[in-house]
């Protein structure tokens, strides 16, 4: 228990230290107008209070990330708890700020237009077409989810709930946010937190005797923690799909420092969620032996639903079906509204009125309809990997922002030297990628990052170099 409390307190602390920190070296202006200001239009740009936009981005990100994404880690055992603790400080709550400032110090743009003007054309291409394929795979999955568990505790079919959760998706994605996302989802936000909190709370009280800190590989399968975990482990330390959420909010925000809360602070708050429920999984199944086995009856939402109702009784059985069901729901109705804005911010083509949003909205939820026929057994299982390789994407376009800046680049390009190396390596020996040996990819992977990083500098120096020649000609 000393372990989990002490990780609890080091993601709190950190919140305030070192999220002080990263905002202080990117130089948050109070004084600066924001985009909600500027280009407010009643529907994508419009003001909002603190608090909501706090429980609307951490509901955006995480959904069912932090929940399930932790139990699966968990079954490595409690070296876990040092991937979601440092991961979420230095990596993930750093990406989610870079990708949402960014995005206000750019006019709201969507997360390809700021990578694409910091790594350059070609890269922004690439992730224009990455962000809109991930956005709408999240979209249909979270679709098919919720609406096969629906079907199970109700006497309506599958296909029924498939078009009910359409027609909600398409009414999130339309309306202004503040007229539907901006109520519902502050509410579920607070069920998400209150749920962790609960967990925690019944297992602190219940005397269970959660595992202390070991850096023993504790998985059933003995699958190698590296690069495995820190893939697993995606929403609970970094993920890519935020940086495709936070501009939603960028365009919300009317003062640059509420950017550390709303952006470091929220995925702070999801690492402590990914915490609990990493200890709950290892904790409740007396080890990462019987976590395996519950995963193997039932999968993530029968732990979550035993763990619920066990620990909380009806009210946890309520909170568990909001986690299973809603949960993914509010990923996939923000999902299809960041693709209709991605794809408006490279078409350039306003979203002010109703017909410019349709002729953008349709045809996402045509191909969205279309792909609910298609197998995703096989896709699904690279999201993972394009997920991190997204992150990875962030954080060197944030590296390269601070060295244009003048400003201290390592709070980025050091989180995305690792992130290289987690994302080529798992590439390199997963089953879905190359299967080579991990005497192949482990140094191939280290080789990858050393490589970006020694580009990177090269780059930078010549920054440098550049701004020097510019200051004596203006001397001169």
């Amino acid at each position: 228990m000393v372990t989990f409390f002490i990780s609890l307190a080091i993601l709190v602390v950190g919140y305030f230290v070192y999220g002080t920190f990263v905002e202080k070296v990117f130089g948050a202006d109070p004084n600066r107008t924001t985009p909600a200001i500027t280009m407010e239009d009643g529907v994508d740009y419009v003001p909002m209070h603190p608090a909501r936009i706090f429980l609307i981005q951490f509901l955006n990100i995480a959904g069912l990330g932090p929940i399930f994404g932790a139990i699966a880690g968990a079954l490595w055992g409690p070296v876990a708890f040092l991937w979601i603790v440092f991961g979420t400080l230095l990596a993930g709550a750093v990406h989610d700020y870079f990708s949402g400032m960014l995005s206000v110090r750019h006019n709201g743009a969507s997360i390809s237009e700021v990578v694409g003007i910091y790594l350059g054309p070609t890269m922004k291409q690439i992730m224009r077409g990455f962000s809109v394929v991930l956005l709408l795979l999240v979209g249909v999955v979270f679709v098919l989810g919720p609406a096969k568990l629906l079907a199970t505790i109700s006497p309506l079919s599958v296909s029924v709930w498939v078009i009910a959760i359409f027609i909600y998706y398409f009414a999130a994605t339309m309306l202004p946010i503040d007229q539907l996302i901006g109520r519902i989802y502050p509410v579920f936000g607070a069920a998400l937190l209150f749920m962790a909190v609960g967990i925690a709370g019944a297992l602190t009280i219940g005397g269970y005797p959660m595992p202390e800190l070991t850096l023993a590989n504790l998985h059933p399968k003995n699958l190698p923690i590296w690069p495995l975990m820190f893939i697993t482990i995606a929403c609970g330390a970094i993920s890519g799909f935020h940086a495709t959420q936070s501009p939603m909010m960028a365009r919300c925000i009317t003062n640059e420092k509420q950017g550390r809360g709303a952006f470091y602070g929220a995925m702070v708050a999801e690492g402590i969620v990914a915490l609990i429920w990493a200890a709950a999984g290892m904790t409740f199944y007396n080890g990462t032996a019987g976590l395996a086995g519950a995963l193997g009856n039932g999968g993530p939402g029968a732990v979550v639903h035993t763990v619920c109702t066990s620990l909380l009784g009806g009210v946890g059985g309520v909170l568990a079906m909001v986690g299973v069901i809603a949960c993914p729901i509010t990923s996939g109705d923000t999902a299809f509204r960041s693709a209709r804005l991605t794809i408006a911010d490279f078409l350039n083509k306003s979203q002010a009125t109703i017909p410019s949003r349709l002729a953008i909205a349709v045809p996402c939820f045509v191909i969205g309809a279309v792909l609910c026929n298609v197998d995703f057994a096989i896709i699904w299982r690279y999201f993972a990997w394009t997920n991190q390789t997204l992150a990875m994407f962030v954080l060197w376009a944030a590296a390269v922002y601070m060295v244009e800046k003048g400003k201290l680049h390592w709070i980025a390009s050091l989180p995305a030297t690792f992130m290289t190396a987690v994302s080529v390596t798992y590439i390199l020996q997963a089953p879905e990628g190359l299967k080579l040996a991990t005497s192949i990819s482990y140094p191939a992977g280290i080789a990858a990052a050393l490589a970006a990083f020694a580009f990177f500098m090269v780059r930078s120096k010549r920054v440098e170099e550049n701004e020097e020649e510019e200051e004596v000609e203006e001397a001169a």
